[in-house]
């Protein structure tokens, strides 16, 4: 045997060593087991998963994307993200469109949808990703890649009577038209997609005047100098019959100065009021016993500084006239006004001879023309017609209950807890 180099083992040494050496593999093998028995014991899982020193857990959260469907195709322009989710404290939705740009969006206050800013584009490709973490501080996520409609060929315009920065009165309604009339399985869906937003927030609500028409006011006049912002997401929404929203509309308006006029039969004397203090009294002549002017609050909607009234085609060569008229603001469809009339000063204060107009002297009538605003409120009382509803802007003339019918959702007045908040349906609330 050369030096450094064992001897082989032979024989009954070789069979002791093999014996060794199996037993004590047999108790590694012992222990091992008897080690995963009691730290698994119980219906805990074991902590020893894949040989780390700790196993990966599966998130608590879960969360399922319920539309758009995973490829689903023809969707609206206006989808919203809908989703559930389970054991989530955090929720976050990101939509990207085919070359990864992130679509701007809100969470809705329910946390179960997100809806883009803007109409998405038609014919395009979008992959939608919700993200929800529990108190694990896990993710859990799930995503939906679907492609929208081609652009439809039969679209409804939607209209706002305001425009951006226009600074209006305490009574003015925001007004919202169509192209066409939305039936009304439609209304709902369009009125969710209609929101208001004022500072400081004012509780109120959208109002159908008809199935091309809906008008939105707060509960009590807008506060003054407040600033008032009302969108309707419309692009690309179904709205019945193959119609879709044309587009998106937006718009930006400032509330003035309170500007308030009521006037009383009894003592034929207009009280105008800004601000809560009165500031002026001023003699007025309203309609005479045939032709009274009517009792109930309306708005000014339009001013003319140099006008015509001519009735003769209505009234009659009898009845009616042809007259130039100065300083006319309009109240009424059928025709009411306040206006100067010179004719009539040596009555004003004392009787009634107009055609249901309210009378002003020409001084009188050019400060009021001079400080008045399309929708600042007059109010009549005492005299023998009542305003009917509809005849101009009379969303004041109807008290807040009767209001809150002409919604096509339900109204939910904000909770004493919470501050009002537009939304689904209002200025900072909506129904």
């Amino acid at each position: 045997m050369r030096a450094g180099q064992d001897e082989p083992i032979r024989g009954a040494s070789a069979r002791r060593v093999g014996r060794r050496r199996a037993l004590a593999a047999g108790l590694l093998a012992a222990a091992m087991a008897l080690t995963a028995f009691t730290s698994g014991g119980g219906d805990k899982p074991s902590c020893w998963q894949g040989g780390g020193d700790e196993g990966e857990k599966a998130p608590k959260a879960a969360a399922t994307i319920s539309e758009p469907a995973a490829d689903a195709k023809d969707v609206p322009a206006s989808t919203a993200i809908t989703f559930t989710t389970k054991e989530a404290q955090e929720t976050t939705v990101e939509l990207k469109d085919a070359a990864g740009k992130v679509v701007d969006g809100t969470l809705a206050a329910d946390g179960a949808s997100w809806l883009p800013s803007s109409a998405l584009e038609y014919g395009q490709t979008y992959t939608a990703t919700v993200t929800a973490t529990g108190d694990d501080g896990k993710p859990a996520t799930a995503t939906s890649t679907f492609t929208t409609m081609a652009k439809p060929a039969k679209q409804i315009r939607v209209t706002s009577f305001l425009g951006d920065d226009q600074v209006v009165g305490v009574a003015m309604p925001l007004i919202v038209k169509f192209g066409r009339a939305i039936p009304e399985d439609y209304r709902d869906d369009i009125q969710r997609r209609m929101t208001v937003t004022s500072k400081p927030a004012q509780e109120g609500i959208w109002h159908w005047v008809s199935p091309t028409e809906v008008r939105y006011r707060p509960k009590t006049f807008w506060k003054a100098n407040s600033t008032v912002s009302y969108k309707v997401q419309a692009g690309g929404l179904p709205l019945g019959g193959g119609w879709y929203g044309r587009a998106d509309l937006s718009v930006d308006v400032k509330i003035g100065p309170s500007f308030v006029m009521t006037v009383d039969n009894r003592t034929k004397r207009m009280t105008v009021t800004r601000d809560g203090k009165v500031v002026k009294t001023i003699p007025v002549s309203l309609g005479k016993k045939s032709t009274p002017s009517s009792s109930g609050t309306m708005v000014v909607i339009e001013k003319l500084r140099h006008t015509v009234f001519d009735t003769l085609e209505e009234l009659g060569p009898e009845e009616g006239y042809r007259t130039e008229i100065d300083y006319a603001q309009r109240l009424t469809w059928g025709g009411e006004f306040i206006h100067a009339a010179p004719w009539s000063e040596g009555v004003q204060g004392r009787t009634n001879v107009s055609h249901g107009c309210v009378n002003v002297s020409m001084k009188e009538g050019n400060w009021l023309f001079a400080n008045t605003r399309i929708g600042d409120p007059i109010t009549v009382k005492g005299t023998e017609r009542k305003l009917q509803n509809g005849n101009g802007w009379t969303d004041w003339n109807m008290s807040w209950d009767e209001y809150v019918k002409g919604s096509a959702l339900p109204y939910e007045p904000p909770s004493d807890d919470t501050t009002p908040d537009a939304g689904t349906p209002s200025v900072e609330p909506t129904p």
